[in-house]
């Protein structure tokens, strides 16, 4: 085993493996939930000594400090639990209490390599889901008319915080009813009769069945030693051999797709973000906490229903050759009715994701003012050609000082940065990018797992733009995106709009082992005023409507993660004029969006995500469900018509019916890549609260 590495890390190591690894955006893993084994699984040599490595690595090398105490083994083997049985449907009370007076064998299993307890608890619940999976495939074949679709009952699917199930009648009636929905669910999505979505369901179940035999004991080993991982905060993750080149396939962008990001969640697969400039994102309709149902392949393949398949098996399925078309059938959110959205596979090209600019010309007061918008979709730079001294060399802060001279030879009066759905990127281009809107001063700081705190900051002396400017995020904000809009905010330097970003304040690094690879968090970001960007993330100066549910997705809906915290302020408190003209800014803002068609829009849409949040429980009863269905879908229509009404647009007759001028297109013919009225009408107001800034500290 190699030595493990020294705690005292410099913070300059960190932006080495930065560079290495070109982490451009958020990527949050959480691996597949994996298919039970075959009777014959044991753990491997190498298996065993990988966990003692992973151990002993997070014992001297993570951020935090792991004690290796009960309480993180129970955590660890309920992580274990719910990556086997999410839903807690094959296993009873009585057994997982005997596991959890285990507690010594799972820290065995890490320090030790003694790895026969985690297997073990694989081949039981492999056992309980193998004889259910025959019940349920032997009801599907030959008692489908057992099932009732009028009944008086109210199903909650998920199952995740519910109490273990006491003894088999529990899970039998559980079972009942999850068949008799996803039945519905069929019927109601594509108009099929019992049979024949019984049929469907019959294929699905069966596919579970086939992939039961298909796993191999690096199926059991990393999903244990991510339930450990992940148990001390969700970013660090173990990779396998094979998870390992698909990670490295990932950060390279060498493969051809629809370029998200994407996790198990219970049976589903969940969209987790959307890489900036990639296929998905220009297509516009896929979006975050998004559900993918199924997947076809060209514009008439049929469609594959993926629930319950591995995260790995659905990403196979999505990716494909370059100018293909994928068809997938999502749930916006996870809730509601379903949609089918075609998407044209490509590589994510840098092109796609540098940034760009528009001029945006806004009447007020009886005046046209001229606000330049520059969209960052992502914190690039050329490593190579920087290491090389290429004087053409690419990168974000290079790239912004051009547009920002483009602008004001064109006029700009105010600058606005779009950061909204930029995860982050290469951290020194966050740092230089500050350095064009300060004179000099630090900017971020970065403490270790000893404590040890480093700076960045700019020391150049100058300063590139020094008139009004404004930094527009939203919940998909992250990591080095937070690191600008702080810095700028911390500094007084520029408004902060929209909705409170990720809240992704770790540094990970990754770490080669004998068998796989290890991602570890090993330091942590702070803003120069002392406070963590962790889970908080950074709260704008004024909130736009929240559009991405918080419980769903940020560092704060994930379990485990790091708590907030801060450290010594870098620069003293300062008393800059935007804090005293923030409560003016706000009466002007709500004053203006009070009658806004689209602001309204976006705040009746906010509220609906909040009335819908949380497990909703669903009917058994087709008829009340299609009655449900109904109410859902003419809400969403009345918010549509409502705007449409109130900018002088046709009505629409339905939601299949909508355009898209709410994505990418209005009715009077904009082109593609140019914005949504939705997004323009967040731009031209995020350019009004400017206005009024400038107009309230203007001496006249």
């Amino acid at each position: 085993m190699p030595a493990p590495l020294s705690r005292s890390t410099h913070f300059r190591s960190f932006i080495e493996q930065q560079k290495q690894a070109f982490w451009r955006c958020l990527l949050v893993t959480i691996l597949c939930l994996p298919a039970l084994a075959h009777a014959s699984l044991q753990a491997s040599d190498e298996q065993r000594e990988a966990a003692e490595e992973v151990s002993e690595l997070l014992a001297t090398e993570h951020y935090a400090d792991v004690e290796f105490s009960d309480k993180l083994m129970t955590e660890t083997l309920d992580g274990y639990l719910k990556m086997l049985d999410p839903n807690r449907a094959y296993v009873l009370a009585d057994q997982v209490e005997q596991w959890h007076q285990q507690t010594d064998s799972i820290r065995n299993a890490l320090q030790q390599g003694e790895l026969d307890l985690p297997f073990e608890v694989f081949q039981t619940i492999h056992q309980a889901q193998q004889a259910r999976l025959e019940r349920v495939v032997s009801r599907l074949t030959d008692h489908v008319d057992s099932f009732h679709f009028d009944q008086d009952i109210r199903f909650q699917p998920d199952r995740r915080e519910a109490e273990w199930a006491t003894d088999q009648s529990t899970l039998d009636a559980y079972w009942d009813y999850r068949l008799t929905n996803e039945l519905l669910s069929i019927m109601e999505n594509s108009d099929k009769t019992p049979d024949e979505a019984a049929a469907q369901l019959l294929k699905r179940y069966k596919q579970q069945q086939r992939r039961l035999e298909q796993t191999n004991n690096e199926d059991v080993f990393q999903s244990f030693m991510n339930a450990f991982t992940t148990s001390i905060d969700p970013h660090t993750n173990y990779f396998s051999p094979r998870r390992t080149e698909n990670f490295n396939i990932q950060m390279k962008l060498s493969l051809d797709g629809i370029g998200a990001m994407l996790q198990a969640e219970d049976d589903f697969t969940k969209v987790v973000s959307l890489v900036p400039g990639g296929p998905a994102d220009k297509q516009g309709d896929l979006k975050p906490a998004d559900r993918i149902l199924a997947v076809a392949q060209g514009e008439d393949g049929e469609l594959v229903n993926v629930t319950g398949w591995r995260l790995d098996e659905v990403v196979d399925l999505i990716r494909g050759e370059r100018g293909s078309i994928v068809r997938l059938q999502v749930q916006h959110g996870g809730k509601g009715p379903t949609k089918v959205i075609s998407i044209t596979r490509n590589a994510v090209q840098l092109e796609d994701q540098a940034a760009s600019k528009q001029m945006i010309d806004i009447e007020q007061d009886g005046q046209t003012h001229k606000v330049g918008v520059i969209k960052l979709p992502t914190f690039y730079l050329d490593f190579e050609g920087a290491r090389e001294g290429r004087k053409d060399y690419r990168s974000t802060t290079r790239d912004v000082a051009k547009l920002i001279k483009e602008l004001e030879e064109e006029g700009m009066e105010s600058l606005v940065i779009d950061l909204r759905n930029n995860g982050g990127g290469a951290l020194q281009e966050a740092n230089s990018l500050v350095g064009l809107f300060i004179k000099r001063g630090p900017t971020v700081q970065v403490r270790d797992a000893d404590g040890e705190v480093s700076i960045l900051g700019d020391r150049d002396g100058k300063i590139f733009y020094d008139g009004p400017m404004a930094v527009l995020v939203n919940r998909m904000s992250a990591s080095a995106s937070e690191i600008f809009a702080a810095a700028i905010q911390d500094y007084g330097r520029g408004l902060i709009i929209g909705e409170p970003s990720f809240g992704k304040g770790t540094v990970q690094s990754l770490v080669n082992l004998n068998h796989g690879q290890l991602k570890l968090t090993r330091a942590k970001f702070y803003r120069i005023s002392g406070g963590s960007t962790q889970e908080k993330g950074v709260v704008p100066d004024i909130q736009y409507p929240k559009l991405i549910d918080p419980k769903e997705i940020g560092e704060s809906a994930l379990p485990h993660a790091l708590p907030w915290d801060q450290v010594r302020p870098v620069i003293p408190p300062r008393e800059h004029g935007i804090k005293d003209l923030l409560p003016a800014l706000r009466e002007h803002h709500q004053a203006r969006i009070t009658h806004d068609p689209n602001f309204e829009y976006l705040r009746e849409q906010s509220e609906w995500l909040q009335s819908h949040s949380g497990s909703p429980t669903v009917s058994l009863s087709q008829t009340v469900r299609h009655e449900e269905h109904e109410v859902e879908e003419q809400s969403l229509l009345d918010m549509e018509n409502k705007r449409r009404a109130a900018l002088d647009l046709e009505p629409l007759k339905s939601l299949e019916d909508k355009p898209d001028d709410t994505s990418k297109a209005d009715e009077a013919g904009k082109e593609d890549d140019e914005d949504s009225p939705l997004d323009q009408a967040v731009l031209t107001e995020t350019g009004r609260i400017l206005l009024d800034a400038m107009s309230m500290a203007s001496p006249d």
